[in-house]
This record gives structure tokens, sequence and C-alpha cells, in this order.
């Protein structure tokens, strides 16, 4: 055999043993559930911290029995409020296993939107395609999920439905006014309803805007609106990310920077800045049920714990 046809066959091999290895590696890092912790300055000076748990892109299916005790765990935190930011399913006889792990939770505060995978069942797609631009398209020609069953039992349970809609919850001595909006992912926002003249009751001790996908547009009209901070999902921080975390796409317009994590918005501004918030997009617990794979970007929930804001310096 030439040397030039050994070499090339030993980079080609080489290849298939590195890639062969990442794909195992990210296999079982998209089942390597993590708990984040995170700090969020926006309380009024003398309210106890609140603990607020965000879940999103959960993508339950059935048999996925790791997850779904993992899920079940997160009740030992003894959160004061559950956010859901949507996408908590991925299959038609999901929602009584998600209901189950989420147990005790239902029994907390909470406030939820949807997202386009809890309307429509999945599809296999490329997932090359999401480093693309995006070209518009969404998949809305397949079935309908029970997402109608989905609504019914986290209202029935007391939770928030925030479907571009407002609402308020009083926790302990702090009043939560929130505005939330249906995926903008598929378009389904109205942010009209929910914000100016329309929008959410602003004598909360804190304004929570909430919505599945960060689209700019959502972030600007709820930092333009007052909200002291917004949450949201559907990035799955990357998904697939360069060492270190980076991400090389959000599947939405919202910069790649922050693709996952507390940051500001606009991302130049400051505590204080008129018309601006604080932004935490999470990660998520889940994949495509297709392809099972996370890389350098572990599924996360978060338990951000707002605590009162710095008091000014006198003078």
């Amino acid at each position: 055999m030439p040397a030039a046809t050994r070499t090339l066959a030993a980079v080609t091999g080489a290849g298939a043993v590195l890639g062969a290895g990442l794909a195992t590696y990210a296999a079982c890092e998209a089942q390597a559930y993590t708990l984040r912790r995170v700090e969020v300055p926006l309380l009024p000076a003398g309210h106890r911290p609140l603990r607020v748990l965000h879940l999103s892109d959960l993508h339950v299916t059935p048999g996925q029995r790791r997850k779904l005790a993992w899920i079940a765990g997160l009740a030992d935190l003894e959160p004061d409020l559950v956010v859901d930011t949507g996408d908590n399913l991925a299959h038609r006889d999901s929602v009584g296993p998600l209901l189950e792990a989420l147990g005790p939770l239902l029994d907390v505060p909470g406030v939820f939107v949807l997202g386009s995978n809890d309307y429509f069942e999945p599809t296999m797609r490329n997932p090359l395609r999401y480093l693309l631009p995006d070209d518009g398209r969404r998949h809305t020609d397949t079935p309908h999920l029970p997402w109608r069953d989905l609504v019914a039992a986290f209202t029935g349970s007391g939770w928030l439905d925030l479907t571009n809609r407002t609402g308020a919850l009083t926790i302990g001595d702090t009043t939560v006014s929130f505005a939330g909006v249906d995926d903008p992912h598929l378009g389904y926002d109205r942010l009209g309803d929910v914000t100016g003249v329309a929008g959410a009751d602003r004598h909360g001790d804190v304004r929570l805007g909430v919505a599945h996908a960060p689209y700019l547009r959502v972030l600007d009209a709820f930092a333009a609106d007052d909200c002291d901070a917004v949450l949201a999902g559907h990035t799955h921080g990357g998904q697939v990310c360069l060492p270190g975390g980076r991400a090389l796409t959000t599947n939405c317009d919202l910069d790649a920077a922050r693709a996952r994590g507390l940051h500001r918005h606009p991302a130049d501004s400051r505590p204080g800045d008129p018309g601006s918030a604080w932004l935490h997009v999470s990660a998520g617990l889940g994949t495509s049920p297709y392809v099972r794979l996370r890389l350098a970007c572990r599924p996360e929930a978060t338990l951000l714990t707002l605590v009162p804001r710095p008091t000014p310096p006198a003078g």
C-alpha cells in the first residue's frame, strides 16, 4: 500500500474513533443532570430571600426513568416558587410520568408557559440544521401532543397559566407579578396583551417576564415594561458546544454569549439602568428524543435565590 494511502487510512480511522468517542461522551453527558445555583439581587430591601426553581425543556418521554427520578428529587430543595418555561413533553404519553415526577412541586406556588414541543409531536430532523440560519420554517404539521391535559393538570394544581397572560402571587412578604407569552418561536406571543397599558400589575414587589424562547423582541418589550427579570429556556444552552461551553447557536436571535445562565438585557446594561432587566436562560434538561446528545453543556435545572438589591450609598 502506498504511503499516502496508508496515511489517509490512518487519519480516517483516527477520525472515526474520535467521532465515536465524542458521541459516546455526549450521550453520557445528556444524562449528567446538574443543579445550578444562582443568586439574583432584585428584591426590595428587607424582604427575605425567595428560592425560585426554574425548570425548562424537560422533553420527557415515558421511558426516561433516570431523568424522571432526578426531577422528582428536586422537591427536596423546597423552593418557594416554581417557574416552568415550557417544552415539557416529547411524547404523547408523557403527561402522566411528568406529573408523577413533579409530585410535591405541584403543591408549591408556580407559573408556566408552553413551548412548541408541548404542542406538536417531535420528528426526526438533521441536528446540523440548527447550525444554519433560521429559514423560518416551523414543524406545525405533526400531530398535537396532549398539551391541554398538561395545562389542566398544572392549573388544577394551582399554577398560573401565563400564556399571553398576566398574574400575581404573594409568597411570604413578597408579591410577585408576572407577564408571560405563548411560544415566540412559533410566533404565538402577543406582547400587546401583557405589556404597556394592558400589562402586568405594577404593584408587585417584583415583576418577572416569562417566555419559552428568548427572542429579542420579547426581551426588549419586557425590559422596557419595567420587568425586573426575564426567565426563558429554548436554547438548550447551545446543546453541542465548544470546549468551555461556548454555544454555537441559540435557535433564536439571542446572541450565543447569552445562550444560558444569568445575564443582563440589554447585554451592556447595568442594574438600575432604565429599560433593563436581569435575564436568566435555562439550558434545560432534555434533548430531542431522536438525538440524545449534549456536549460541553450539561442538562440543568436552576435554583435562583432572589435576594434584596444592594443598598445605594448614602448621599
